[in-house]
């Protein structure tokens, strides 16, 4: 089954492509259905390429930062100039291949009727993918198909990433200033979690919680590479954090998986929740981070079921430890790599003589 994340843009980027088809079938009667499909798929291409940040990343983190009144301005400048462009493309690709009778430059000039439609439709589509931001792409795919109608028996890999001293941050910042601080720091997660398959699913105060279907997550060590990519991210951008927060994020980690019921649950407000022994275990782990004085935990049940582990990254077992809720002992090991472990790890507290090694 493919990712749900390559169904959901393949899906917007087919809609884009249809709206071309009937912008000729409605305002170009007799021209080539194929032109207008090209045009659609040419500029929902552009659009789309900008919104996710593929093209033009640096101008649209500034346009973002503007204030709202001017921020609307600017966006809708900037959507005409890549539905310009698109457009431009479109013509080009048509009259390469003579789907169009008219000349290079009829062919890629802009009307104002276009303009229109293009914007319209763009608007739509930009609409559902923000949607789709806000409660999730996996979670957004599903709803849109009723995959968890009916609860569903599955296996997943979880991964809790709590961020280290945030109610500090706040108490000194002021909860605004938190905000905008626990808001970087989740966006950060975005880009590592949707290129090793993940997916971000719930945030509980100054925790986020990634899941994987249990295949997908061990394939390639992926829920482990995720982890890693994000420690990197903000390693790499720690001048960036200090100039902006006074601070680099630093992050507890806890990885564990199992089975879980999944279902679509609530009537005014839905949303896609997982019961299981698997989720309570994760954020046990997570809350045994501080005392064993490590950033990262992982349970030795799902270490024992990876093939095999990233490049550069070990793992030491700290040994059986009693778990709040749960009768028997749960072995767990840290994760490490290389001599220097990565700064955004939090390093809590000496580690106890007593962990069992």
């Amino acid at each position: 089954m493919l990712p749900a994340h390559r169904i959901f843009w393949g899906l917007i980027l087919l809609a884009a492509a249809g709206a071309g088809l009937l912008y000729n079938i409605i305002f170009a009667a007799g021209a080539s259905p194929l032109a207008g499909f090209t045009y659609g798929l040419c500029m929902g291409a552009t659009v789309l390429a900008f919104d996710r940040g593929l093209i033009l990343a640096g101008l649209q983190t500034r346009i973002r930062r503007l204030p709202a009144w001017l921020y609307v301005l600017a966006a809708e400048l900037a959507y005409v100039l890549m539905i310009m462009a698109g457009n431009a493309l479109g013509g080009l690709v048509v009259w390469a291949f003579a789907l169009t009778p008219d000349d290079l430059p009829t062919a890629t000039r802009m009307t104002a009727r276009v303009l229109a439609y293009a914007l319209a439709v763009s608007g739509l589509l930009v609409f559902v993918i923000r949607m789709r931001d806000l409660i999730g792409g996996e979670v957004f795919v599903n709803f849109m198909i009723g995959r968890y109608h009916k609860p569903v028996a599955e296996e997943r890999i979880f991964l809790f990433l709590d961020v280290v001293g945030s109610t500090a941050f706040a108490e000194a910042h002021g909860d605004l200033r938190a905000q905008e601080y626990l808001g970087a720091v989740f966006a950060t997660l975005a880009e590592p979690v949707r290129r090793n398959g993940g997916s971000v699913d719930d945030y509980v105060g100054d925790l986020a919680m990634v899941t994987w279907p249990m295949a997908r997550g061990l394939k390639d060590a992926r829920c482990i590479t995720c982890l890693f990519d994000v420690l990197d991210r903000i390693e790499a951008d720690a001048a960036a954090w200090t100039t902006r927060f006074g601070t680099v994020p630093r992050l507890r980690a806890a990885l564990h998986g199992g089975s879980v019921v999944t279902a679509e649950v609530g009537v005014d407000r839905h949303k896609i929740a997982y019961f299981g022994d698997a989720v309570n275990v994760t954020s046990r782990i997570e809350a045994l981070c501080r005392p064993l004085g490590v950033g990262i935990l992982i349970s030795q049940d799902l270490l024992g079921r990876l093939p095999r582990l990233p490049a550069g990254v070990r793992a030491r077992s700290l040994g059986a430890h009693a778990l709040r809720g749960r009768g028997a002992p749960l072995s767990v090991a840290t994760l490490e790599r290389g001599p220097a472990e990565s700064a955004a790890v939090a390093d809590l507290a000496p580690r106890r003589a007593a962990v069992a090694r």
